[in-house]
């Protein structure tokens, strides 16, 4: 979708908004199904194997004394830490991607200004810069073919297995559509039996909103306030992005040398956040006014508050996964990081809507760094009460049950059917 972008012009632009959807829909997809991977990876670490087999299949315990390791304060700290490091590598790594391909990009719109190709076609060198993102896109989907294991589950369900629904339904394409929303709502229903789960989802829908909302309020003020040009905005969302790259490989440090667990480096990321509304809210005391610089007043002030963001922006992409990922139970991966996402783009529209709100009763941006300081605090009080090692016990348990409901056991990793 996004390589078919070269082909859009003025003649076919109506067309643009479907590719920007399905594209969108594509990404959120395979996101949720990466996250859903992470808790696999922590609990088939080859670590956790030596430690597991050795004390569990050595011994001869059974598989419900097996479960119990899901619960192990020690156990989940050392999952938490592992959690931690991938999820960390893994973020930091995609933003060292990002900051690569835009100077990639800005190399491709230097060399069609110089060669003049962009005269007669304006549009034609972000076509392309598209149509090569779409190569990428494409280049690092092979490695996932190649070398990524099948998650270990039940088969998706087909018209055959599902006698009831398949007897109405015709289409395989409805058959799935149903199917989705169905498991979508029963995700959703057991997710309200997890009340820490609940928790999570709720402080990480304020979060997610105020992140995207802090985002987008930066990039206007510094457009129509600070009157900053395309290129030092470009630059400063490269700084962003390079400091999100550098947050995400150093919190794992920092949470080491500290001993900080994955939950209190979230809660100290979302200060760091809080800062930031705060830090523009100084524009309002008078001799900090009067000094013209202080509270955003000049535009390279913005670049050091970009820093700030991308570093807790880092530590926030990656410990925010690692602390929901204990607190899904066990083979319902994909559908709960389903909802995760769900939580995170639901929330995207209520703050920059409110933002656009404020400033179109006040006339000016500023007054909207109140709503934001504000909007930053919410999810605070609600992470301060999560208890992962209790939210990680009933997920246990609700795994153990569904085992049984559903006559699915978990053999060497995998799930086949009891008999």
């Amino acid at each position: 979708m996004c390589s078919l972008f070269v082909f859009i012009t003025s003649r076919v632009y109506f067309l643009a908004p479907f590719l920007v959807i399905i594209s969108v829909t594509c990404l959120g997809s395979a996101f949720s199904l990466l996250n859903a991977f992470l808790p696999l990876l922590v609990s088939n670490h080859k670590h956790v194997h030596f430690e597991t087999t050795s004390i569990y299949e050595l011994d001869g315990l059974n598989s419900e004394s097996r479960s119990t390791r899901h619960v192990d304060p020690d156990q989940l700290t050392k999952d938490l830490e592992r959690s931690s490091k991938i999820s960390s590598k893994g973020v930091g790594l995609g933003y060292a991607a990002a900051v690569g391909f835009q100077f990639f990009s800005i190399g491709v719109i230097i060399l069609f200004n110089k060669l003049g190709l962009a005269k007669n076609n304006p549009t034609l060198p972000i076509r392309v810069i598209l149509f090569l993102v779409g190569i990428w896109w494409a280049a690092f989907t092979v490695p996932t073919l190649l070398w990524l294991r099948p998650r270990p589950g039940p088969p998706l369900p087909s018209q055959s297995t599902k006698r009831g629904l398949s007897s109405c339904v015709n289409s395989p394409f409805i058959f799935y559509l149903f199917f989705s929303f169905r498991s979508f709502w029963n995700t959703l229903t057991r997710a309200f039996r997890l009340r820490q789960t609940v928790m999570f989802l709720a402080a990480w829908f304020l979060l997610s909103d105020a992140v995207a909302t802090i985002s987008g309020t930066a990039i206007l003020f510094a457009r129509t306030e600070l009157h900053m040009s395309t290129i030092a905005l470009v630059f400063l969302s490269l700084t962003s992005i390079a400091s999100s790259m550098i947050g995400a490989f150093s919190w794992p440090r920092v949470a080491s040398r500290l001993s900080l667990s994955p939950k209190t480096v979230l809660m100290a990321c979302v200060a760091g956040m809080e800062l930031i509304p705060l830090y523009g809210l100084l524009g309002y005391i008078p001799w900090i006014r009067s000094l013209g610089v202080g509270g955003l007043q000049k535009p390279f002030e913005i670049y050091p508050v970009g820093i700030l963001h991308g570093i807790v922006m880092g530590g926030i992409s990656s410990y925010a996964r690692s602390v929901y990922a204990p607190l899904i139970p066990e083979g319902n991966e994909a559908a709960f990081f389903a909802l995760y996402a769900v939580t995170d783009k639901g929330s995207s529209a209520v703050g920059p809507a409110l933002v656009g709100w404020i400033v179109n009763r006040a006339g000016t941006i500023r007054p909207a760094f109140i709503f934001l300081a504000v909007l930053v605090l919410l999810p605070g009080p609600l992470l301060w009460r999560l208890d992962v090692e209790k939210g990680r016990e009933d997920a246990g348990r609700m795994a153990s049950e569904a085992a049984l409901d559903g006559g699915y056991v978990r053999v060497g990793g995998h799930e086949e059917r009891e008999d």
